[in-house]
């Protein structure tokens, strides 16, 4: 079989319309794991069980500790716990700047093409500056989150969708293509299966540090602001109480850790 016919036959059909899709959709549409392997059959049913479990996005304030599920995105979480396939790694992620999207962008294709394990899921717990990347620009726009992202973040350049998200899924080898270096986003990664997690202790000091040096908040308490923080985590997101007290969860489940 020549390879570009056993290329193509990774990914759907639904894969390449979801391409083109994707190209000239809003940055912050929900997202479609449509780059999920064929044949990864268990990865496909998690990705389908997260779009279904509820995120609740309407708090008015939050407490600085969680300690009821209903707190958190307990449902979605528990999904993810539950994942069986024995491939799967926790990545621990603080710098808004470092280079965590490329690293699993590598590990994904790696594990995927290298060693075959189409199933592999990549989970990403946030906390530090790289929290803020799972906020949409309307908070940083409201916020100036840019001045506590740092040098090269005047806005959430992470979420948004690259030119070559277009480009064919098929030709995986391409150097320009959908799974290089230059496809590095969010989104490109949530297509792909890869599950990001917010951590509640994040959005309570970083909603602190706001209430105390933010401009125009009006006194507006920590608790608030961190409601709203929380109200607009972007799409796809699973917000966890604490991302330094969730991974060792997800290790006893067997996810490799990862930094």
């Amino acid at each position: 079989m020549p390879a570009l016919t056993q290329r193509r036959e990774l990914f759907s059909g639904a894969a390449l319309l979801g391409a083109a899709m994707m190209a000239s959709a809003p940055a912050m549409a929900e997202p479609a794991a449509d780059l999920v392997p064929n044949g990864a059959s268990s990865l496909a049913d998690l990705t389908a069980r997260l779009a279904r479990a509820p995120r609740r996005r309407d708090f008015k304030t939050v407490p600085m500790i969680l300690n009821d599920r209903s707190q958190w995105d307990s449902e979605a979480l528990d999904e993810v716990l539950a994942y069986k396939p024995a491939t799967k790694q926790a990545w621990d992620v603080t710098d808004i700047g470092g280079p965590w999207l490329n690293a699993m962008r590598n590990s994904l294709n790696v594990q995927i093409w290298s060693f075959g394990h189409k199933d592999f899921l990549v989970v990403c717990e946030t906390h530090g500056t790289a929290q803020l990347a799972l906020y949409d620009q309307a908070m940083w726009d409201k916020y100036g989150l840019a001045k506590l992202a740092g040098s090269g973040f005047a806005r959430n350049t992470l979420i948004e969708e690259k030119t070559v998200a277009a480009s064919d899924p098929a030709d995986y080898e391409n150097p320009t293509g959908i799974f290089s270096a230059m496809n590095n986003s969010i989104p490109a990664l949530q297509r792909r299966g890869v599950v990001f997690m917010s951590c509640h202790n994040a959005i309570w000091e970083q909603a602190t540090k706001l209430a105390a040096t933010g401009p125009n908040l009006g006194g507006t308490d920590v608790a608030t602001i961190a409601a709203d923080l929380t109200n607009h985590l972007i799409p796809g997101v699973v917000l966890t109480p604490g991302a330094v007290a969730t991974l060792p969860e997800l290790q006893r489940k067997g996810f490799a850790y990862a930094r």
